[in-house]
Protein backbone atom coordinates (compact mmCIF):
# COMPACT_ATOMS: atom_id res chain seq x y z
CA UNK A 1 0.00 0.00 0.00
CA UNK A 2 1.43 3.34 -1.07
CA UNK A 3 1.32 6.40 1.19
CA UNK A 4 0.39 9.93 0.10
CA UNK A 5 0.78 12.88 2.44
CA UNK A 6 -1.31 15.78 1.22
CA UNK A 7 -1.41 19.49 2.01
CA UNK A 8 2.33 20.16 1.87
CA UNK A 9 3.29 23.84 2.18
CA UNK A 10 7.00 23.68 3.16
CA UNK A 11 10.07 22.53 1.22
CA UNK A 12 11.59 20.97 4.32
CA UNK A 13 8.55 18.71 4.63
CA UNK A 14 9.05 17.47 1.08
CA UNK A 15 12.65 16.61 1.86
CA UNK A 16 11.77 14.82 5.08
CA UNK A 17 8.86 12.89 3.59
CA UNK A 18 11.16 11.55 0.91
CA UNK A 19 13.61 10.30 3.54
CA UNK A 20 10.79 8.74 5.58
CA UNK A 21 9.60 6.66 2.65
CA UNK A 22 6.38 8.40 1.61
CA UNK A 23 5.45 7.74 -2.00
CA UNK A 24 3.42 10.84 -2.89
CA UNK A 25 3.22 14.43 -1.70
CA UNK A 26 0.09 16.47 -2.39
CA UNK A 27 0.39 20.16 -3.27
CA UNK A 28 -2.94 21.98 -3.11
CA UNK A 29 -3.55 24.65 -5.74
CA UNK A 30 -7.10 25.44 -4.64
CA UNK A 31 -7.00 28.98 -3.27
CA UNK A 32 -9.87 28.48 -0.83
CA UNK A 33 -8.07 25.65 0.95
CA UNK A 34 -6.27 26.46 4.23
CA UNK A 35 -3.41 24.40 2.78
CA UNK A 36 -3.13 26.37 -0.44
CA UNK A 37 0.57 26.52 -1.23
CA UNK A 38 0.67 28.73 -4.31
CA UNK A 39 1.97 31.75 -2.38
CA UNK A 40 4.39 29.70 -0.24
CA UNK A 41 6.35 27.49 -2.62
CA UNK A 42 8.05 28.41 -5.87
CA UNK A 43 7.93 25.97 -8.76
CA UNK A 44 11.67 25.96 -9.36
CA UNK A 45 12.33 25.08 -5.71
CA UNK A 46 9.74 22.32 -5.67
CA UNK A 47 11.08 20.76 -8.88
CA UNK A 48 14.57 20.29 -7.45
CA UNK A 49 13.50 19.15 -3.97
CA UNK A 50 13.09 15.44 -3.14
CA UNK A 51 13.11 14.24 -6.76
CA UNK A 52 12.22 10.67 -5.77
CA UNK A 53 8.97 11.80 -4.13
CA UNK A 54 6.10 11.92 -6.62
CA UNK A 55 4.39 15.32 -6.59
CA UNK A 56 0.61 15.42 -6.95
CA UNK A 57 -1.12 18.69 -7.76
CA UNK A 58 -4.59 19.01 -6.24
CA UNK A 59 -7.09 21.14 -8.19
CA UNK A 60 -10.75 22.07 -7.91
CA UNK A 61 -12.59 23.09 -11.09
CA UNK A 62 -9.46 24.67 -12.55
CA UNK A 63 -9.10 25.41 -16.25
CA UNK A 64 -7.11 22.95 -18.33
CA UNK A 65 -4.61 25.68 -19.10
CA UNK A 66 -4.23 26.44 -15.42
CA UNK A 67 -3.58 22.81 -14.51
CA UNK A 68 -1.08 22.25 -17.30
CA UNK A 69 0.74 25.43 -16.36
CA UNK A 70 1.24 24.10 -12.83
CA UNK A 71 2.23 20.66 -14.12
CA UNK A 72 5.08 22.26 -16.03
CA UNK A 73 5.97 24.91 -13.46
CA UNK A 74 6.07 22.56 -10.46
CA UNK A 75 7.14 19.35 -12.16
CA UNK A 76 3.97 17.51 -11.15
CA UNK A 77 3.90 13.77 -11.84
CA UNK A 78 0.13 13.42 -11.26
CA UNK A 79 -2.90 15.65 -10.87
CA UNK A 80 -5.79 15.08 -8.45
CA UNK A 81 -9.10 16.56 -9.49
CA UNK A 82 -11.29 17.26 -6.48
CA UNK A 83 -14.09 19.24 -8.06
CA UNK A 84 -16.86 18.62 -10.57
CA UNK A 85 -14.63 17.88 -13.55
CA UNK A 86 -16.36 16.09 -16.42
CA UNK A 87 -15.18 12.86 -18.08
CA UNK A 88 -14.33 14.89 -21.16
CA UNK A 89 -12.16 17.24 -19.12
CA UNK A 90 -10.39 14.29 -17.51
CA UNK A 91 -9.83 12.60 -20.86
CA UNK A 92 -8.18 15.69 -22.28
CA UNK A 93 -5.95 16.16 -19.26
CA UNK A 94 -5.02 12.46 -19.21
CA UNK A 95 -3.29 12.96 -22.56
CA UNK A 96 -0.64 14.96 -20.71
CA UNK A 97 -0.42 13.65 -17.14
CA UNK A 98 -1.83 10.76 -15.04
CA UNK A 99 -5.14 11.70 -13.42
CA UNK A 100 -6.57 10.91 -9.98
CA UNK A 101 -10.29 11.71 -9.89
CA UNK A 102 -11.63 12.30 -6.39
CA UNK A 103 -15.19 11.49 -5.36
CA UNK A 104 -16.87 12.47 -2.12
CA UNK A 105 -18.55 9.55 -0.37
CA UNK A 106 -21.52 9.82 1.98
CA UNK A 107 -23.63 7.10 3.57
CA UNK A 108 -24.13 5.41 0.21
CA UNK A 109 -22.51 5.53 -3.22
CA UNK A 110 -23.99 5.25 -6.70
CA UNK A 111 -21.29 3.51 -8.70
CA UNK A 112 -23.02 4.43 -11.97
CA UNK A 113 -21.86 8.03 -11.49
CA UNK A 114 -18.23 6.84 -11.66
CA UNK A 115 -18.67 4.56 -14.65
CA UNK A 116 -18.01 7.27 -17.29
CA UNK A 117 -14.60 7.92 -15.68
CA UNK A 118 -13.52 4.31 -15.25
CA UNK A 119 -11.88 3.93 -18.65
CA UNK A 120 -10.32 7.41 -18.57
CA UNK A 121 -8.58 8.14 -15.28
CA UNK A 122 -5.61 6.33 -13.78
CA UNK A 123 -6.88 6.32 -10.19
CA UNK A 124 -9.92 7.16 -8.13
CA UNK A 125 -9.70 8.79 -4.71
CA UNK A 126 -12.48 8.45 -2.15
CA UNK A 127 -12.90 11.20 0.43
CA UNK A 128 -15.62 12.14 2.89
CA UNK A 129 -18.57 14.11 1.54
CA UNK A 130 -19.15 17.60 2.88
CA UNK A 131 -21.83 20.16 2.10
CA UNK A 132 -19.48 22.98 3.03
CA UNK A 133 -16.31 22.24 1.08
CA UNK A 134 -14.54 20.13 -1.52
CA UNK A 135 -12.90 17.49 0.70
CA UNK A 136 -10.63 18.21 3.62
CA UNK A 137 -13.23 17.49 6.31
CA UNK A 138 -10.92 15.54 8.61
CA UNK A 139 -13.69 12.97 9.08
CA UNK A 140 -14.12 9.43 7.83
CA UNK A 141 -16.90 8.00 5.73
CA UNK A 142 -18.18 4.46 6.20
CA UNK A 143 -15.50 2.37 4.52
CA UNK A 144 -17.92 -0.55 4.22
CA UNK A 145 -19.50 1.10 1.17
CA UNK A 146 -16.31 0.26 -0.74
CA UNK A 147 -16.92 -3.46 -0.27
CA UNK A 148 -19.04 -3.32 -3.44
CA UNK A 149 -16.46 -1.40 -5.51
CA UNK A 150 -17.06 -2.69 -9.06
CA UNK A 151 -14.18 -1.31 -11.14
CA UNK A 152 -10.62 -2.30 -12.00
CA UNK A 153 -9.34 1.24 -11.42
CA UNK A 154 -6.95 1.36 -8.43
CA UNK A 155 -7.95 3.85 -5.75
CA UNK A 156 -6.64 6.05 -2.94
CA UNK A 157 -8.44 5.94 0.42
CA UNK A 158 -8.74 9.35 2.08
CA UNK A 159 -10.76 11.22 4.67
CA UNK A 160 -9.87 11.63 8.33
CA UNK A 161 -7.27 8.86 8.49
CA UNK A 162 -5.04 9.05 11.57
CA UNK A 163 -2.41 6.95 13.28
CA UNK A 164 -5.02 4.90 15.11
CA UNK A 165 -6.34 3.53 11.80
CA UNK A 166 -3.21 1.44 11.16
CA UNK A 167 -4.87 -1.75 12.37
CA UNK A 168 -8.02 -1.14 10.34
CA UNK A 169 -5.96 -0.42 7.23
CA UNK A 170 -4.03 -3.63 7.78
CA UNK A 171 -7.28 -5.58 7.86
CA UNK A 172 -8.59 -4.26 4.55
CA UNK A 173 -8.76 -6.80 1.73
CA UNK A 174 -9.87 -4.68 -1.20
CA UNK A 175 -7.86 -5.83 -4.24
CA UNK A 176 -7.88 -2.39 -5.85
CA UNK A 177 -6.84 -0.36 -2.81
CA UNK A 178 -3.65 1.27 -4.03
CA UNK A 179 -2.76 3.97 -1.52
CA UNK A 180 -3.78 5.70 1.68
CA UNK A 181 -3.97 9.50 1.67
CA UNK A 182 -3.39 11.37 4.95
CA UNK A 183 -3.52 15.05 5.75
CA UNK A 184 -5.06 16.99 8.62
CA UNK A 185 -4.74 14.26 11.27
CA UNK A 186 -0.96 14.57 10.94
CA UNK A 187 -0.61 18.32 11.43
CA UNK A 188 0.29 20.79 14.14
CA UNK A 189 -1.37 23.55 12.08
CA UNK A 190 -2.93 23.64 8.59
CA UNK A 191 -0.17 22.77 6.14
CA UNK A 192 2.43 22.12 8.86
CA UNK A 193 3.02 18.39 9.16
CA UNK A 194 3.85 16.54 12.37
CA UNK A 195 6.65 14.60 10.76
CA UNK A 196 7.37 12.44 13.79
CA UNK A 197 3.76 11.23 13.65
CA UNK A 198 4.05 10.67 9.91
CA UNK A 199 7.24 8.68 10.46
CA UNK A 200 5.56 6.47 13.06
CA UNK A 201 2.57 5.89 10.77
CA UNK A 202 4.72 4.97 7.78
CA UNK A 203 6.79 2.65 9.95
CA UNK A 204 3.75 0.95 11.44
CA UNK A 205 1.99 0.51 8.12
CA UNK A 206 5.13 -0.75 6.41
CA UNK A 207 5.83 -3.26 9.18
CA UNK A 208 2.33 -4.69 8.99
CA UNK A 209 2.60 -5.10 5.23
CA UNK A 210 5.81 -7.08 5.63
CA UNK A 211 4.37 -9.56 8.15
Amino acid sequence: MKIKVCGITRLEDLETLSRLGADYAGLIFYERSPRYMGHLLQGADVKKTAPKLARVGVFVNETLEGVLDKVTGYGLQLVQLHGDESPEYCATLAQYVPVIKAFRIGDTVNWDTLKPYAHIVDYFLFDTASKAAYGGTGHQFNWAVLDTYPFDVPFFLSGGIGAEETGALRALRWPHLYAVDVNSRFETAPGVKDLSAVQAFIGALSSTQNQ
